[in-house]
C-alpha cells in the first residue's frame, strides 16, 4: 500500500513540474517589433541636417503621455532632436503629477541618451496676446521662469540664454478675426529677444508668418505641439509628423542653439517645405539627381530625374501651359525640358505667396 501511494505520489509530482515548466509560454508573434525610420533628406555642403521638433507636450501639462514616450516616438519616427515644451502656466494635470517644471526634461534625460536623441530643456510661456504663447530653449532652469509678470518671465529665459521663438501666431483662439503681428512682438524682435516664428504648427500653416521670418531675418520653424500620440494624431503612413530641419555642424545641442540663432533651418510639414530660397534651392540641387541628358528632338532634350530624398515635388513648368508633374520621394521620371526651361516647384515656398524656381540644365 505505500509503495502504491509512494507511486501516485511520484506521478503526481511529475505532473506536476511538467505543468510548472509549461506554464509561461512566450507568443512572439503579438510582440510589436519597433525600427527607426530613416529619414531621406540631403546634407547640405558643411552641415548635417538634422529633424527636429522643438514644441510638444506630456502629462507635466496638459499632453497624455509620459515624457519617455516622446523620446521613442521621435527614435522610432527618425528624429535627431528635440525639445519638451511643457506649459509654465497651464499645468490641469498637476493634482495627479508631481515634480518641478523641469520634471519631464530630467525624466526623459536617459532615454534620449540611450537612443541617441539629443534633448533639450524647454518650456512653453503660455500668457494671453500679446505675447501669446512663446517657447524658451536651452534654458538652464524653467522654475524661475515661473514668475507673474509675463516680460519677466521672458527676459529671465533670454537671461538664462534661450533661444525664444513665437508659437503659433494666427491661433484663432487668440486671433480669431485676423493675424498681426502686436507691438509688443515688434519690440522683442527689434530687440533680439524673439528670434524665430512657427510658420507651420501642429496642422496649421502660416504664410504670413513665413512673410514676418523673412522680412525680420528670423529663424523658421515648424513643429508639431504634439499632446496626444503622434501615431494617433498624424498619418504616419503616408507622411511624417511636422519638424524642423536645421542645418547644424554636428549634432552637439550647442550647435542646434547655434544652427537657430543663425537661422539655418526649413520647415517640413506633409509635402510642403518652407524657407529661405538659398537652402531650399541646394536641397533640391541635392534631392533631384539628373541622369546623363538623352537625345534632343526639336529643341526638347530627354531627361531622367531621380528623386533621392524623401521629399515630394510638385513641379510646374513657367514657359509651357499645363505641364506638370509630381515627383515623390525615391521615383525615377522622365520628362523633356526646353533649353533654360523653369520650373515652379509649387509646393515650396519661399515666400507667403511665392515658390521656389528650378532649372534642370
Amino acid at each position: 500500500m505505500k509503495k502504491r501511494i509512494s507511486f501516485i505520489t511520484l506521478l503526481y509530482l511529475i505532473a506536476v513540474t511538467g505543468i510548472a515548466q509549461i506554464a509561461n509560454i512566450q507568443v512572439p508573434e503579438l510582440e510589436k517589433k519597433h525600427f527607426r525610420n530613416t529619414i531621406r533628406i540631403p546634407d547640405l555642403d558643411g552641415y548635417k541636417t538634422l529633424k527636429c521638433d522643438f514644441h510638444m507636450h506630456t502629462v507635466f501639462s496638459d499632453g497624455i503621455v509620459w515624457p519617455d514616450v516622446r523620446i521613442e516616438e521621435a527614435w522610432e519616427e527618425g528624429l535627431d532632436a528635440i525639445a519638451i515644451t511643457d506649459h509654465i502656466e497651464y499645468t490641469p494635470h498637476k493634482p495627479f503629477v508631481g515634480g518641478s517644471f523641469n520634471s519631464s526634461y530630467e525624466i526623459a534625460y536617459q532615454k534620449a541618451k540611450e537612443l541617441g536623441i539629443v534633448l533639450i530643456r524647454g518650456a512653453e510661456i503660455t500668457r494671453d496676446m500679446p505675447p501669446g504663447h512663446l517657447n524658451v530653449l536651452f534654458v538652464k532652469n524653467i522654475d524661475k521662469i515661473n514668475v507673474p509678470d509675463p516680460m519677466g518671465a521672458i527676459m529671465e529665459a533670454k537671461n538664462q540664454g534661450a533661444f525664444i521663438f513665437w508659437n503659433h501666431p494666427c491661433w484663432t483662439a487668440q486671433q480669431p478675426d485676423s493675424c498681426i503681428m502686436f507691438s509688443m512682438h515688434k519690440d522683442l524682435i527689434k530687440k533680439h529677444v524673439i528670434s524665430g516664428i512657427e510658420v507651420f504648427n501642429e496642422k496649421e500653416w502660416y504664410p504670413i508668418a513665413l512673410h514676418w521670418c523673412l522680412e525680420n531675418n528670423l529663424t523658421i520653424l515648424g513643429n508639431s505641439d504634439i499632446h496626444d500620440f503622434t501615431s494617433h494624431y498624424y498619418s504616419m503612413e503616408q507622411w511624417h509628423r511636422p519638424m524642423t530641419l536645421v542645418f547644424s555642424k554636428d549634432t552637439a545641442s550647442e550647435s542646434i542653439r547655434e544652427a537657430l540663432f543663425a537661422g539655418r533651418t526649413v520647415a517640413w510639414f506633409a509635402k510642403y517645405v518652407a524657407g529661405k530660397e538659398v537652402y531650399l534651392q541646394e536641397l533640391f540641387r541635392k534631392s533631384v539627381i539628373v541622369d546623363k541628358p538623352g537625345k534632343t528632338i526639336k529643341g526638347e532634350t530627354a531627361l531622367t530625374l531621380k528623386n533621392m530624398s524623401d521629399f515630394t515635388f510638385e513641379l510646374s513648368s513657367l514657359s509651357v501651359p499645363g505641364k506638370s508633374v509630381v515627383f515623390h520621394p525615391g521615383e525615377s521620371i522622365s520628362m523633356k525640358v526646353k533649353p533654360d526651361e523653369e520650373f515652379f516647384v509649387t509646393n515650396w515656398f519661399i515666400g507667403a505667396d511665392k515658390n521656389l524656381r528650378v532649372r534642370f540644365f
